[in-house]
């Protein structure tokens, strides 16, 4: 790591405030150059060390960046994650109340809900699947608590900015429908993602490493490196398979998976 407990610290209350105040704090990577993506991680886990603090309750974890295509436009090769928290959670067909978020976004996934903890570097696909509960539709919230882009410089953000802003997750919503894992091809369920009526995006659970279930192998292989591990209950959001689709006030957003379920959320 490249910054010190204060810097971590001071970061972390950064973000914290900026998604208290609704203002966006300025870009990580340019206030701390040199930062690295352990640094990064540092930052969120001490994030979310404050909002416990605040008193809020972790109920899962986000897997991002898994598709080439978001991958590349931050220069990486890995994906990225984050926890989920209680107040996160939104009711399908729910509307999001005015100034709740900054610049939000949505995305849509395969959500897996675990039915027992599962943990260890070296996780295979079989014991995820016997670790699931059920999988479900949902949608991604996404927000940025970070500035896209610095106004002097027009630098965008990179990986160290979105992974300190607990990889820009803000909000999960899940469809009444529940599978058993292997109730269907993971990899060949898709969705159409509506925006007011007007299709925005489409796209196959195959768009997440190949196999949703191999992103949520990577996810438990990651946190075991840092002896962590998913809970009994814990919600998964294993990653979208199409671009953000930017969610101004006043829009409302509907996913059809097909025969796997729908789920929508509206913006006040």
């Amino acid at each position: 790591m490249s910054l010190s407990a204060e810097q971590v610290a001071e970061a972390a209350t950064g973000l914290f405030e900026a998604e208290r105040s609704g203002k966006q704090c300025k870009l990580l990577s340019l206030e701390y150059p040199g930062m690295t993506l352990d640094d990064a991680y540092a930052v969120q886990a001490k994030l979310v060390s404050l909002k416990q603090q605040a008193g809020v309750r972790v109920i899962g974890r986000k897997i991002g960046l898994t598709s080439k295509t978001m991958q590349r436009a931050l220069n990486i090769e890995t994906p990225d994650s984050g926890v989920l928290f209680d107040d996160m959670q939104f009711e399908s067909g729910a509307m999001v109340p005015a100034g709740r978020f900054i610049e939000a976004r949505v995305e849509a996934e395969i959500a897996f809900v675990m039915g027992s903890p599962l943990s260890g570097a070296d996780v295979t696909r079989d014991e995820v699947r016997a670790a699931t509960d059920y999988v479900a539709a949902s949608l991604e919230i996404l927000d940025t608590r970070i500035v896209r882009k610095d106004a002097v410089s027009g630098q965008p953000r990179i990986i160290v900015d979105t992974v300190s802003d607990n990889a820009a997750n803000a909000g999960v919503v899940l469809s009444d429908a529940h599978h058993h894992v292997d109730a269907f091809d993971l990899r060949t369920v898709g969705a159409i993602v509506k925006r007011d009526g007007v299709v925005e995006e489409t796209g196959l659970g195959a768009g997440v490493l190949d196999d949703p279930l191999i992103s949520m192998v990577w996810l438990v292989q990651r946190l075991g490196q840092y002896n962590d591990g998913l809970r009994a209950g814990d919600v998964v959001l294993s990653g979208s398979f199409i671009r953000p689709i930017e969610a101004p006030p006043g829009s409302r957003f509907e996913a059809d998976f097909g025969e796997f379920g729908a789920v929508s959320i509206g913006f006040d």
